[in-house]
């Protein structure tokens, strides 16, 4: 087949698969690896050979920055320890279990290969993790196993890349750390000045789809900079994503964001279904080039077995360890309560006028933020089934598959290395996403916040409204750029939810109709733009649900798309 066909018929596939999956009750992911598989035997069908550096850097790129741009920040920082603890520490951990174990029972390979697989087996997946998305999970764990995928891959890769490199030379744990943090250091700095530069880019563009073109480059400008100066390219990503997520609404225009919203979601799509095809489609040629060595199918089997229990009872223990550690940090919030009101109490007496006005309303926000913070860490507060699941939905996928095939050729057992890891990352797809649903249906944490989410959202849509009669109040008395506004516009503006309706109100065809639709529009449009303030107001101070602040966001943003 012809690339130009191959690449039709993979995208025929991915979306009859996920369209299929649901009604079948299997997740799509799964279905997509088992298709591959199977294709993989068909007659004409060629291997898929594909250079491990096109998924580092052409597939994970935007699929990160697809993940990490949609993560409200908030809920980042207040997940932060939990996140870093899964995405370094564990992958440190398992990688060096593994590299003291697996010499012990593998004949031919030292510290150095074991460690190495250790580090390829150790993080979860960002496109594995969408199988849990799909159980209804609570939202908080979501967010660790999103911030944990989006983060391990390059505790992984720079520990591999450590690895290899001692299979030939020594190499001091002092090294491995010090390139560690300064692969993060970098990355981060690399992460933010890319940011920068797209927001100002794209704040400068007045059409919507060439801002969107603009966005698609943007994971491989910060990828490609931070990789040729050592650092990680995919922590580059993740951070250039976390800050355009956080400052868009305020930097880009309504319309920009929702065309940027539905073309990435696309993409992700499509990428996701990719990724999970290729991986079924590959373990034919795997398999082939094993058989080729003679090796025993028994060790094969055998290890493969072993690593993946490693790796869950690593899970298992360092979440155990987590959970008691969020926990004595839940009572130490509870603790600060009387000091934040003490604080409080201080800013609003008459000893503290000594000090600015601004600093005085700074000060009061960080104390509003931290006790919406403890109030968030009491409400949903992970217990011991909660830490089941994140142990449970921590999957391995496409990462390990390709970073396996990054070893050097020459490497000692590298033709079971390779396999060892793809039988992990599919036992996991299959053992772990095809009874994830089950598993948290059992332990009964779905998410069952339906009533908190609509509180939440009349509690939001009446805070609206106050805006939106504060800002029409204000209309009427001083009128448009000083001139008086017409009471049917700011009447209009009143009713109207939204500006979608008939405007009959505005009159027959004229220059009097456009005058008047055109107040309705600009005033609308304030109306919005106070609302839009007033809700990242909210969201910065961590009083609501991330999840439903970002719904009205984002019906804010199709509203003024059309208004304009």
């Amino acid at each position: 087949m012809q690339p130009m066909e191959l690449a039709v018929l993979g995208v025929l596939v991915v979306v009859a698969v996920c369209v299929v999956s649901p009604r079948l009750g299997v997740a799509a992911p799964l279905s997509l690896v088992a298709v591959g598989v199977g294709l993989s035997f068909v007659p004409g069908v060629p291997d898929a050979q594909i250079d491990p550096e096109i998924v580092l850097a052409g597939v994970l790129p935007p699929l990160l920055y697809a993940s990490s741009v949609t993560m409200p920040i908030t809920d980042f920082r207040r997940d932060l320890k939990a996140i870093g603890g899964l995405s370094v520490i564990l992958v440190i951990v398992t990688s060096t279990v593994l590299g003291l174990l697996l010499p012990l029972v593998v004949p031919g390979i030292g510290f150095a290969e074991a460690f190495a697989l250790g580090a390829i087996v150790s993080p979860t997946d960002a496109v594995a993790t969408s199988i849990a998305r799909r159980t209804g999970a609570p939202p908080r764990l979501l967010t660790v196993l999103d911030g944990e995928s989006m983060l391990n891959d390059a505790t992984a890769l720079v520990l591999l890349r450590s690895a290899v490199a001692a299979t030939g030379i020594s190499i001091s744990v002092l090294d491995v750390g010090v390139d560690l943090l300064l692969a993060v250091a970098v990355a981060c700095l690399v992460g933010v000045v890319v940011a920068a530069a797209s927001l100002l880019a794209r704040s400068l563009v007045k059409d919507a789809t060439v801002a969107t073109a603009i966005s698609f480059v943007v994971p491989f400008v910060a990828y490609a900079p931070a990789e040729h100066l050592g650092a990680s390219g995919l922590v580059a990503v993740v951070v250039a994503g976390l800050a355009i997520g956080s400052r868009g609404y305020v930097e880009l225009r309504p319309e920009d964001r929702v065309a940027e919203r539905i073309n990435w979601r696309t993409i992700a799509f499509l990428l996701e279904g990719a990724v999970f095809l290729v991986m079924g489609l590959q373990l034919r040629p795997l398999w082939d080039d094993f058989s080729g060595t003679g090796q025993s199918v028994g060790l094969m089997a055998g290890v493969a077995a072993l690593v993946l229990a490693v790796v869950l009872v690593a899970r298992v223990l360092f979440t155990g360890v987590l959970l008691l550690s969020l926990r004595g940090d839940r009572r130490q919030h509870e603790a600060s309560r009387p000091r934040m009101a003490a604080l409080r109490d201080y800013l609003t007496s008459p000893e503290a006028q000594r000090h600015s006005a601004a600093r005085r309303q700074r000060a009061l926000k960080a104390i509003q933020r931290r006790e919406h913070d403890i109030t968030f860490y009491g409400e949903q507060s992970m217990s011991a089934r909660d830490g089941l699941v994140l142990t449970w939905a921590g999957m391995r996928g496409c990462i390990t598959v390709v970073a396996a095939q990054t070893l050097p050729h020459d490497l000692a057992q590298r033709d079971l290395l390779v396999l060892v890891a793809f039988g992990v990352a599919g036992a996991s797809l299959l053992v772990q996403g095809g009874t994830l649903a089950f598993v948290v249906r059992r332990l009964g944490v779905l998410d069952d916040r339906e009533a908190a989410r609509r509180d939440q959202l009349g509690s939001l849509v009446a805070a609206l409204a106050d805006v939106s009669q504060s800002r029409c109040d204000e209309a009427e008395v001083e009128g448009l750029d000083g001139r008086p506004i017409d009471p049917a516009v700011v009447q209009q503006v009143r009713r109207r939810s939204t500006p979608a309706a008939e405007w009959a109100w505005a009159g027959v065809e004229g220059a009097e109709r456009d005058r008047l639709l055109q107040d309705f529009r600009t005033l609308q449009a304030l109306v919005i733009e106070d609302q839009r303030e007033a809700l990242l107001d909210l969201r910065s101070e961590g009083r609501y649900d991330s999840v439903v602040i970002g719904e009205l966001l984002d019906r804010l943003d199709a509203v003024q798309s059309w208004v304009r």
